[in-house]
């Protein structure tokens, strides 16, 4: 225990050697006593009374570290030799039973090492004066200590004395006190620059003493001492007026009462600009001073302020220095997203030309036949030739069907050859093939009639290889005649197949318009 208060006490010494604290060497007079709690029966009649407590001095050193710029607060930790303990003193007078009296006194002395870590508010009484008070906890170390007893037997004429010492033995047995004591303090005084003057209080707060009965022991220290700083005591300056409260003193203030910010000289400033709101042209706004408070002007809106943007009148990226992306094709796609930066092309390809298979200047993914060049006016497929269209409509009328039947005659198939030519030759072309009938008959029938040979008529043309989704076959019975239906002759016209070549569906029939995109498929 020795060894460790010199450590600390040199650990102290150097760090005050280094600047890192103030330190003083304080010591006086103190008066401890032991506060003991139990329920032995008259304890507080019998006992209590003959003990006292005992006066003793405390000595030691105490730090100082500053932890408020205004140097009111401080931690305060110490370490001190402290005695404490109590005595004992009572006279027992048994005369009824025998002419002689007992006296009894004793004494408990256990000596501590308390290392105390107090917080510390210090009010300025001048400067280098100042009222202090502070409090906090200790931990006591047993350093060493002693316990005496004296009896003193008065018989007649003669005395019998006995004395008894003992050194104080720490552990947790019965008889004996614990190695550790701890608890709260607290201290007030005064500073006269170096001198310090105060008086204290520590109240112990474990039980620290193993007594033989069921009992608690605090230690209880009140006193006073005087110390001296070693270094020199800390100038308590005047604070500067500062009646706004801003932060800012008055003399440095432009507006003294009224709060502001530092930057704006003292003065409001509600956008925290640093210019002052009475002088402030965009005050809602953050802005700077060489633009009367407000934000840097910037006509395009794109982020970057005129004074750095080489096109203030059009917006652009901090990239190109405030300048649109460049699009040198001129194609609408700026060369960053343009795969053909220098060819002028379209979105839909990404900057680049859109592909035109047949070459008749109608990009594929709007012709109509991008395999087959054609005009804009024919949606880029071949204008239907009057040749084709004659052939289409002669052979139409050489197709004749078995009597009540869908089934084609012979002649009508060798006809049909030449429909077959003329889809292979121009495979971009459609047709539509219509069955009609005469009025002769139930009207359900007959287009139910129509309608099969028509199909037919496009089964035939599939099995000899011309795709299905290049024709269209539909029955419209007697609802489309074309002759009078009242004679024979008019009913034969009326009884027909027709045949219509296009070019698109949209032409022929716009209900089959589907087949064309299924077809590109």
């Amino acid at each position: 225990m020795k060894k460790l208060f010199t450590l600390l006490c040199f650990t102290v010494i150097v760090s005050v050697g280094y600047g890192q604290l103030r330190l003083a060497i304080a010591g006086g007079p103190h008066q401890s006593k032991i506060q003991e709690s139990n329920s032995l029966p008259g304890w507080d009649d019998l006992m209590k009374p003959g003990y006292s407590g005992r006066g003793g001095f405390n000595v030691g050193v105490l730090a100082e570290i500053p932890i408020s710029e205004n140097k009111r607060w401080y931690i305060q930790p110490g370490i001190f030799y402290m005695t404490k303990g109590r005595k004992f003193s009572r006279t027992y007078d048994t005369a009824a039973i025998r002419t002689d009296s007992l006296s009894l006194k004793s004494e408990f002395f256990p000596n501590y090492i308390d290392i105390p870590v107090n917080i510390t508010y210090k009010l300025p009484l001048g400067k280098k004066n100042s009222f202090f008070i502070s409090a906090g906890p200790y931990i006591g170390f047993f350093y060493t200590g002693k316990q005496t007893t004296e009896t003193k037997l008065f018989d007649n004429n003669s005395v019998r004395i006995k004395k008894n010492e003992m050194p104080i033995e720490t552990g947790n047995e019965t008889w004996k006190v614990k190695t550790i004591d701890y608890g709260v303090n607290a201290r007030a005084g005064f500073e006269f620059g170096s001198l310090l003057i105060s008086g204290f209080m520590s109240q112990g707060l474990n039980n620290f003493y193993t007594a033989p009965y069921d009992a608690k022991f605090n230690n209880q220290v009140m006193g006073a001492s005087v110390g001296f700083w070693l270094n020199k005591a800390p100038l308590f300056e005047r604070k500067p007026k500062d009646k706004d409260n801003d932060g800012v003193i008055d003399k440095d203030d432009a507006c003294p009462l009224e709060p502001g910010t530092f930057a704006a000289g003292g003065c409001p400033d509600k956008d925290g600009d640093g210019v002052a709101d009475k002088v402030d042209k965009c005050p809602d706004v953050a802005g700077l001073r060489k633009y009367g408070g407000c934000p840097p002007p910037d006509r395009d809106g794109d982020g970057i302020i005129d004074e750095e943007d080489k096109c203030p009148d059009v917006p652009g990226t901090i990239k190109y220095k405030g300048c649109p992306i460049p699009d040198t094709d001129k194609d609408g796609v700026n060369d960053e997203e343009d795969k053909c930066p220098t060819l002028a092309g379209s979105k839909l390809n990404n900057g680049c030309p859109l592909p035109d298979s047949d070459g008749d200047g109608i990009p594929d993914n709007e012709d109509k036949c991008p395999t087959a060049a054609g005009p804009k006016s024919n949606k880029g497929c071949p204008e239907l030739k009057k040749e084709l269209i004659d052939k289409v409509n002669y052979v139409a009328k050489q197709i004749f069907f078995d009597k009540a039947s869908d089934r084609l005659t012979a002649p009508s198939m060798r006809a049909l050859e030449e429909v077959v030519n003329i889809m292979n030759n121009n495979p971009h072309l459609v047709m539509a093939i219509d069955g009609h009938s005469d009025n002769t008959g139930n009207a359900q029938k007959n287009l139910n009639l129509s309608a099969k040979r028509a199909n037919a008529v496009k089964q035939y043309l599939v099995q000899k290889g011309i795709s299905h989704l290049r024709l269209d076959a539909s029955g419209f019975g007697q609802s489309k005649p074309i002759a009078d239906n009242n004679t024979e002759a008019g009913r034969a016209k009326n009884r027909r197949v027709e045949l219509r070549l296009a070019s698109d569906w949209g032409y022929i029939r716009p209900s089959a318009a589907w087949k064309a995109s299924a077809a590109s498929r």
